[in-house]
């Protein structure tokens, strides 16, 4: 996604043009959702939070004066999910990213059983992506929605940056952190993942 077309399309709704508004809104709601997703972990709640991003996005709209829209949307998320998480407790999603560079672009699903594996197996994918999960909940804050951003919205470093209100050196950095500790949490469970992933 390129962050000069959403820069044409909002001075084409403060224009006039109503559509250009819903062009925003779809090109950038994978990204903005998956980052939501990521850290609730719950479509409904996901899709709230992705709406109210929207309707306090189109009540600033005219105080905005960036040029960074994708990244001052990623941070009214943040925020709204930050107020959120004092209220909640994490729920487990076995759509989550794995870490590790061996493993890029792999998601939990990739080690759901296929239906012709027996119980035994699918007892120990769930239980593997559930310790999988509880790794990525422990990183802090500013590490998780680094990972997230990067993993889940696919976000270049320049935008993660902007969000966070960082250097890209400092997001890069939070990045690098993210994935050591996970996988230092994740040790015991690294050959176990390599494996399946090679008979998958």
């Amino acid at each position: 996604m390129e962050e000069h077309n959403l820069e044409t399309l909002l001075q084409h709704y403060r224009e006039g043009d109503q559509a250009a508004l819903g062009r925003i809104v779809d090109q950038t709601r994978v990204p903005l959702y998956r980052f939501i997703y990521g850290l609730v972990r719950d479509p409904h709640v996901a899709e709230d939070v992705f709406q109210d991003v929207w309707i306090r996005a189109i009540k600033g709209l005219h105080r905005y004066q960036s040029d960074r829209l994708l990244a001052w949307l990623f941070r009214i998320a943040r925020n709204r999910v930050i107020d959120l998480s004092r209220k909640r407790k994490p729920d487990y999603s076995l759509q989550q990213p794995v870490a590790s560079p061996e493993q890029s672009g792999s998601t939990l699903e990739t080690f759901i059983p296929h239906k012709d594996r027996g119980p035994g197996q699918h007892t120990q994918n769930h239980e593997l992506a559930l310790r999988i999960q509880d790794a990525v909940d422990k990183l802090p804050l500013e590490q998780r929605e680094v990972y997230l951003m990067r993993t889940e919205a696919d976000l270049p470093f320049k935008v993660i940056a902007q969000t966070q209100n960082v250097s890209i050196n400092t997001a890069l950095a939070r990045m690098q952190y993210a994935l050591r500790s996970l996988r230092e949490l994740l040790a015991d469970d690294y050959e176990a993942l390599l494996t399946q992933s090679r008979t998958s």
